[in-house]
C-alpha cells in the first residue's frame, strides 16, 4: 500500500470516527423527540396524580389498540403463565397489562421529580422490620425485587425508609434517556451500580448498604439457567445467588403494588430461608417462586410487555 492510500484511509478513519462522535453528541437531531419526551415528563410531575393516571391509562389502552406486535407478546406471554384462566379473563389482564406498563412509565416523572409532600401521604409499607432484622447480621442486604411496573416509584418510595438504597440499573439504549435516568436516580439513591458489576455490589454490601437486584429478565442462553417461571421453563440470570453466596448478605423479597385510589403499598418479606444452596438452577427456582407471589396477586400489575419466555431450552420451538 502506497503512502498516498494510507493516508486517504486514515483520512477517511478519522471521518468515520468524528461522524460516530457527532451522531452521539446530545444535541444530535436524532435525539430530539427524546428531549421533547423527556420535557413531556418533566411537566408531568406537576400534573395533579389522578389525572396523571388517567392520562396513562389512556394511553394504555391507545397503546393496546395500536401495538400488535407487542400485544402478541403479552397475549403469549398470560396464555403461557396462566393456561388456567379463562380467555375472556385473559384479555381483560392483557389490557390492564398495557395500562399499567404506561402508568409504570409515567410515575418515573414523580420518581423523577415530584415533591417529597406529594408522594407521602400516597403510599403504604409494610414489613420494615424484616430489613431491620437482614440488617443484624452486618453484612448488608440483596434486596430481590422483579419487574413489576410500579417499579421505578417504589424506588423512590422506599428511600425515604432507607436511605442506605443502591438499586442495580441496565444502561439504556437511548444514551440520552439513559444520562438523564442516571442522573436523576443519582440524586435519589445512596449508589447506583451496574446489574454486572459484582465488585461494586460488594462496596455497597461492605458499608452495610442495600442493594436492590431484579432478576427477572431474559437475557440470553449465555448468561443463564433454565428455572421455572409461573409453570414454564424462562432463561433465568443466576447472579441472585451467586451474590449472596460471595457477599453473605441475605436475600429480602420486596413487593409492591398500585392500589385504587393512585396509591402504592410496599411490601417487604422475611429473608429467604436457607439461601443460597450453592445449585444454580435450585437457587434461580426459589428466586422465581418468590416473584411469581406478587405476580399472582397483581397478574395484570407485571411487566408482560417484555418477552420473557424468548430463550428457550434446545430442542423446544419457540413461544411466540
Amino acid at each position: 500500500m502506497s503512502a498516498e492510500d494510507r493516508k486517504k484511509r486514515r483520512k477517511q478513519r478519522r471521518k468515520e470516527r468524528n461522524r460516530r462522535r457527532a451522531e452521539s453528541h446530545p444535541a444530535h437531531p436524532r435525539f430530539w423527540p427524546t428531549w421533547v419526551g423527556l420535557g413531556l415528563l418533566r411537566l408531568m410531575a406537576f400534573v395533579p396524580i389522578p389525572v396523571l393516571g388517567a392520562v396513562a391509562d389512556g394511553l394504555g389502552t391507545l397503546g393496546w389498540a395500536l401495538m400488535p406486535g407487542r400485544r402478541h407478546v403479552v397475549r403469549v406471554n398470560l396464555a403461557t403463565a396462566f393456561p388456567e384462566k379463562p380467555e375472556a379473563e385473559r384479555r381483560r389482564l392483557e389490557r390492564g397489562a398495557f395500562r399499567a406498563g404506561l402508568r409504570g412509565g409515567v410515575e418515573g416523572a414523580l420518581s423523577w421529580w415530584a415533591s417529597e409532600r406529594r408522594l407521602a401521604r400516597r403510599y403504604t409499607i409494610e414489613g420494615l422490620e424484616h430489613l431491620e432484622a437482614a440488617r443484624a447480621q452486618g453484612k448488608g442486604i440483596l434486596l430481590l425485587g422483579g419487574h413489576y411496573t410500579t417499579l421505578e416509584i417504589s424506588g423512590r418510595l422506599l428511600r425515604r425508609h432507607v436511605p442506605d438504597l443502591y438499586p442495580t440499573y441496565k444502561a439504556a439504549t437511548n444514551p440520552v434517556f439513559d444520562r438523564v435516568m442516571v442522573n436523576q436516580r443519582k440524586k435519589l439513591f445512596a449508589g447506583l451500580p451496574e446489574s454486572r458489576d459484582m465488585r461494586a455490589m460488594l462496596r455497597a454490601f461492605k458499608r452495610g448498604g442495600v442493594v436492590w437486584y431484579a432478576p427477572d429478565q431474559d437475557f440470553g442462553r449465555k448468561r443463564s439457567v433454565f428455572a421455572p417461571f409461573m409453570g414454564t421453563l424462562a432463561a433465568t440470570v443466576p447472579m441472585t445467588g451467586r451474590i449472596a453466596r460471595t457477599s453473605g448478605a441475605p436475600v429480602v423479597p420486596l413487593y409492591s403494588e398500585r392500589r385504587p385510589g393512585n396509591c402504592w403499598h410496599l411490601r417487604l418479606a422475611p429473608a429467604l430461608e436457607d439461601f443460597p444452596t450453592g445449585d444454580d438452577v435450585e437457587d434461580a427456582t426459589r428466586i422465581n417462586a418468590a416473584i411469581e407471589e406478587e405476580v399472582r396477586r397483581t397478574p395484570d400489575q407485571y411487566l408482560w410487555l417484555h418477552a420473557r419466555y424468548r430463550t428457550r431450552p434446545k430442542g423446544e420451538p419457540p413461544i411466540y
